[in-house]
């Protein structure tokens, strides 16, 4: 009986303090970088983030909303808008809210109501005509399900899971993981119903996310533009942050034509 009361504990404090194991942000907001501007819009439930800027020197450059992982803020994603810059693209690097200096805590409806909100700057307020999509990890499935309603130019998926119950299984055997997330992300679900160029980039010695679920993530792709496997590559090696073939394979999808 003893026993099964300290099961019940665990469990119970598991779905009251799961998010905490699921977002880690930087709460800290990061000093304004020379040559990125930073910039606020509000969201539909009231909160004004903040989120930089970087822009390409090309006029009318395409622009790519990124959204980030679970960890960190804004500033860890510097590296990337900066090689993406130099190759021609403008970038809005997002922090959700409780991430960055911005008010709120992280949940799975917040998040899809953030980068919602950020594209809606982009394209109402920034005036941009061709918006890309970059999801890394978390934000792989986040910016999924706003290309489902919003299609984007393209999508890039970097490191996706197939949702979320199916990586948390990995990561905690002996827990009903299914039975108790609150926030569920069905990456593979909801891609198939994406219309646009998609790509998906991952490293085939990822230990945060099995890349088996990248490349199911990948099989359900309905315009799959390009699938590209780093050998030896773990979930944050600096190779799937900014490296080469990250890179042009985001060039790659601007360059696709519309999916018809």
């Amino acid at each position: 009986m003893a026993g099964l009361v300290v099961v019940i504990v665990v469990i119970a404090s598991l779905w009251a303090l799961q998010r905490r194991l699921i977002y880690f942000p930087d709460r800290a907001a990061p000093p304004v970088p020379a040559g990125v501007r930073e910039v606020s819009y509000r969201t539909e439930d009231g909160l004004t983030l903040k989120a930089w800027y970087v822009p390409s020197s090309r006029p009318g450059a395409p622009v790519v909303l990124v959204a980030p992982g679970n960890a960190g803020n804004r500033s860890y994603r510097l590296p990337l808008a900066t090689a993406l810059a130099s190759r021609g693209l403008s970038v809005l690097l997002v922090d959700y809210r409780g991430y960055g200096g911005n008010p709120g805590s992280p949940s799975e409806t917040g998040l899809t109501r953030d980068v919602r909100a950020a594209r809606g700057y982009l394209t109402e307020e920034l005036g941009a005509g061709r918006v890309l999509y970059f999801g890394e990890s978390l934000g792989a499935a986040v910016i999924t399900r706003l290309a489902v309603t919003h299609p984007p130019a393209g999508l890039l998926l970097r490191s996706p899971f197939s949702d979320l119950a199916s990586v948390g299984r990995e990561h905690y055997p002996f827990l009903p993981v299914g039975a108790l997330l609150k926030d569920r992300f069905p990456v593979a679900d909801q891609i198939g119903r994406v219309e646009a160029p998609a790509a998906v980039v991952y490293g085939d010695a990822d230990s945060i996310v099995p890349p088996r679920q990248s490349r199911e993530v990948a099989r359900r792709v309905t315009h799959l533009v390009r699938e590209v496997v780093v050998p030896g590559a773990d979930h944050n090696d600096q190779v799937l942050l900014d490296g080469p073939q990250l890179v042009d394979a985001v060039l790659a999808l601007n360059a696709a034509q519309p999916a018809s």
